[in-house]
């Protein structure tokens, strides 16, 4: 690692993050990293405390030279906003994304800071380790680090090192996100996906390692959660008509099942008992894959994972399947064109 490590600007975008905020950026302030720092909290419409909390951490790192915290507004409460009205307020030639409710383990940006230099890459990232505070969020956490929950999603359930479509939030080149002109702000979500595919398409790296791990807090009831599965399934299809050939059988699971689950139930109804074994049968399948997912937790939250898992799937297939064509070409005719950039071999 180098004698003088380079400045650092942290970026957050938060909307209703009061349950999460202040320890996020205890997180961040924490970090076993000599260089200097700044958290740049972009603020969302919020209808809790979190700009209260967020004013409170302003004022309290306002006398610490090395690490500050600072705050812009997000009047949208979009997160592409956010993150472009962060990095215009940021000053730092190393920008790390982080969400109001994830937590960098203590070397995170010092381990990113040393995988820029090494790999050449213009974006690094790592492991969205899902952990929860109650047996809701335990299941919930069970879930999406396992393969009958994302597949083999390297950013969930971990893999080797190397170079990657997309990462998890990111710890960019500043000027790798000055060249791209920043987040599309037409993405609501799957927009680190479109940033990473523009830098990709320049000749940029993206570079998975899972040394960078993020502790994630997941959504605290069905419905949220549930809310989260459906966006992500409907900007996923966006995703699929904006880049033809970016789809995979991962992403066409959830839809085929949900596809399968409401014939096998409509045929049961209509035509014979048997179709229901389609339904009974995706039933048992999470069931079983629940057993491993839950090694090792309590019962009240092994009994839960199966809902979790449904709650995914189905929500994420149905959200694919209803996503309409006009926010597609919305998003397409907002698409910018790659900006090739030089090539690094140094931070």
């Amino acid at each position: 690692m180098p004698a003088q490590q380079p400045a650092v600007s942290v970026i957050m975008p938060v909307l209703n993050e009061e349950r999460h905020l202040r320890d996020s950026v205890r997180h961040i302030l924490g970090q076993e990293y000599a260089g200097e720092m700044e958290v740049v909290i972009a603020l969302g419409p919020s209808t809790d405390r979190t700009d209260e909390i967020a004013a409170e951490l302003v004022r309290e790192t306002a006398s610490n030279e090395r690490a500050r915290v600072r705050t812009v507004p997000n009047p949208t409460g979009r997160t592409p906003a956010a993150l472009n009205a962060a990095i215009k307020a940021s000053r730092h030639p190393i920008v790390v994304r982080v969400d109001g409710h994830g937590m960098l383990s203590p070397n995170y940006i010092a381990t990113a800071v040393r995988l820029l230099e090494e790999t050449g890459a213009q974006n690094v990232g790592g492991i969205m380790h899902a952990e929860g505070e109650n047996a809701w969020e335990d299941a919930v956490a069970a879930a999406m680090t396992s393969k009958i929950g994302v597949g083999n999603a390297a950013f969930h359930t971990g893999g080797q090192a190397g170079p990657a479509e997309t990462v998890y939030l990111g710890v960019f080149r500043r000027e790798a996100l000055e060249q791209q002109g920043g987040y599309n702000e037409e993405f609501i979500r799957a927009q680190d996906w479109e940033l990473n595919f523009r830098i990709r398409e320049a000749g940029g790296l993206i570079w998975f390692s899972p040394e960078l791990k993020v502790q994630y807090r997941p959504r605290p009831s069905v419905r949220a959660l549930a809310k989260q599965y459906k966006d992500y399934g409907r900007w996923r299809h966006v995703v699929a008509r904006y880049h033809s050939g970016s789809i995979n059988l991962r992403y066409l699971a959830p839809p085929t099942a949900v596809c399968a689950i409401a014939a096998g139930v409509v045929a049961g109804v209509a035509v014979t008992p048997w179709a229901f074994a389609v339904p009974a049968g995706y039933l048992a399948a999470i069931a079983a894959g629940s057993v491993p997912a839950g090694r090792g937790l309590p019962l009240k939250a092994r009994a839960q994972i199966p809902v979790a898992l449904a709650t995914m799937h189905m929500c994420w297939g149905f959200g694919f399947l209803t996503s309409p064509r006009s926010l597609a070409r919305k998003v397409i005719a907002s698409r910018r064109p790659s900006v090739p950039g030089r090539d690094h071999s140094q931070v």
